[in-house]
């Protein structure tokens, strides 16, 4: 019990000093320190979200309905388009690494967003000329009826295209772990408004999403891509005008040198002090204020010589603090991990879910059709009521009860929507196989609102997982990391996309050799392909992933502990600060 209390009067006091050092350490636009009157807090969060709707808006109308303008446009394969596109979107979600590193290490996450906000701005201004010009792109043909007889981009055409995409995602993905670290930055990390940003976080982002999934995406299909595109730089535009209206309100975190310079330095010292044994003493202070998992990496704080008053070379000894950085980039690994099933079964719904809509019934009147790439917006309408009312009512309820500001754990968030993912490939799987028995035993086609339940079930799933895991790896990132471990959540978007190139083409691969009939994904005629079979080894999929989340989880939780304080460790027990 002394040793449980001690532990609580440790972890005040550390949440205390964090939120003291936060202030501290904060500057405003010109590098004096943060005033908590004039800086910070949900004023200057406001910008940033306005930023990150905007910039969401820009980046969906563009990646929701690309593989209609790859295919109709591009003149690419159905298969290949969706490579593309998952490809295309998956280097948008591994940049954010290369954003977070040059935000924590070198320019600070305003600069950051700044500077690749023009990247992006000049991307999508290409994406827009070229789809304007004839000169720059194939000449028109029609790949539902003479897809054989069309010519596919190459060339000059093709390196315009993949320069302007790839401007897009490079800008894209060092913006968006900004926008979330910067927004975040504006409040204390042991804070409860902390978790209410990342609800509005989430807000702006379906806003953003809404928007472009149906007033953007309408007028691409109604008045044409290069209008479409036009508005994505245009909206861009906004967001790079909505940033900087906040300048004079900011608190920044300035940068502090290469964040892997400390991480490589404890490896080091632990390789070089392998043989040595740490303290066993269950009531050091070893026990009390570092963590038990990867006890290996505690050999780079212990100290060769306590009479010796030379300062060892900072490749050979450690402060904790470096020392349990490590231990939780190692940490989190697993979790960033079985995120990575959810985001392939994502992937489907920006690729495969938009052709199946094309095979359906669009008309909603006489007159108005749905786009199908605007079906992704019937979880973002769900989530704009959904969001308020979970903050409002759910979270204080399920506080009363487990006593944590966010209402449940974010683990327990992460692991609800890994479940709920399971159910909407199950939905998928069902409605596939409707809709393809209707085409080829009745020449039926039935209405679009058939596909629903899978977008629906997925977008709850999405609100909790989503937000659940960007709200675990801010609070698990020590000082100078923020941005960094936010990235590491994209990057969990980023192979999921990938893995799902990988899959399309290994179950084409392995059906095509088992059946003469040809392979599952193989043709551009979905009612040739066997989409409904891809569905339900999606599902299997989830499922076991689900349930080894469950055991990582369990883990995790059991082996987390308090931050660290600054020390190091000497030979016979004790800590000893590092300068």
């Amino acid at each position: 019990m002394q040793m449980e209390e001690r532990r609580g009067n440790i972890k005040a006091e550390n949440e205390m000093t964090i939120n003291m050092k936060e202030e501290q350490s904060t500057l405003d636009w010109r590098g004096r320190p943060s005033n908590p009157n004039k800086h910070g807090g949900f004023q200057a969060a406001s910008f940033v979200l306005g930023l990150q709707a905007f910039e969401i808006m820009a980046i969906a109308a563009v990646g929701n309905n690309l593989i209609t303008y790859v295919i109709n446009e591009m003149h690419f394969s159905l298969s290949n388009s969706a490579n593309i596109v998952t490809n295309f979107v998956g280097t948008i979600f591994l940049l954010p690494l290369l954003g977070g590193y040059l935000s924590d290490s070198f320019l600070g996450s305003f600069w950051t967003m700044l500077i690749f906000g023009f990247v992006e701005l000049s991307g999508l201004i290409l994406l827009s000329v070229q789809a304007h010009v004839p000169q720059l792109k194939p000449p028109k043909c029609n790949m539902a009826t003479d897809g054989e007889k069309c010519e596919e981009a190459k060339g000059v055409k093709s390196l315009i295209f993949f320069v302007a995409l790839y401007l897009v995602a490079l800008g894209s993905g060092c913006v968006k772990p900004n926008m979330i670290a910067h927004g975040a930055d504006q409040f204390n990390i042991q804070t409860k408004k902390l978790s209410t940003y990342f609800n509005a976080a989430y807000f702006a982002f379906s806003v953003g999403e809404l928007i472009a999934l149906t007033l953007l995406i309408w007028i691409q299909t109604h008045a044409g891509m290069y209008v479409g595109f036009g508005l994505s730089a245009a909206a861009m535009a906004m967001g790079l005008i909505t940033l900087v209206s906040g300048t004079l309100y900011y608190r920044n975190k300035p940068p502090q040198g290469s964040i892997f310079t400390p991480i490589a330095q404890v490896l080091v010292a632990a390789i070089l002090k392998r043989k040595q044994t740490c303290p066993s003493n269950p009531n050091s202070n070893c026990s009390m204020l570092q963590t038990q998992r990867f006890r290996f990496l505690d050999k780079a704080c212990i100290k060769n010589d306590g009479n010796n008053r030379r300062k060892e070379s900072p490749w050979r000894l450690c402060s904790v603090s470096q020392v349990e950085k490590v231990k939780i980039l190692i940490a989190v690994i697993p979790v960033f991990g079985y995120t990575i099933v959810f985001n392939t079964i994502l992937a489907q719904l920006q690729t495969f879910s938009v052709q199946q809509g094309s095979a359906m019934d669009t008309q909603l009147t006489n007159s108005l059709h749905i786009p199908p790439a605007s079906l992704q917006s019937i979880p973002y309408i769900m989530l704009i009521f959904i969001l308020p009312l979970y903050h409002k009512f759910f979270v204080p309820f399920a506080t009363n009860i487990t006593g944590h500001e966010s209402g449940i754990y974010p683990l327990q968030r992460i692991g609800s929507g890994l479940f709920l993912a399971t159910f909407s490939m199950i939905s998928a799987a069902v409605m596939e196989k409707k809709r393809r028995e209707s085409a080829l035993h009745s020449g039926k086609t039935i209405s679009i609102f058939w596909i629903t339940p899978q977008f629906l079930i997925f977008g709850l799933s999405e609100m909790l997982t989503a937000v659940g895991l960007i709200e675990f790896f801010y609070k698990q990132s020590l000082n100078r990391m923020q941005s960094f471990f936010t990235a590491i959540t994209y990057c969990s978007y980023s192979f999921g996309f990938y893995l799902s190139s990988v899959l399309v083409s290994l179950v084409n691969k392995i059906t095509s050799a088992s059946s003469n009939a040809g392979g599952w994904l193989s043709y551009n005629d979905l009612n040739k392909n066997r989409l409904d079979l891809f569905y339900w080894l999606l599902a299997v999929l989830s499922f076991l992933n689900f349930v080894n989340y469950l055991f990582w989880a369990r883990w995790h939780s059991h082996h987390s502990s308090l931050p660290p304080q600054p020390a190091a460790l000497s030979k016979d027990g004790g800590y000893e600060n590092i300068p």
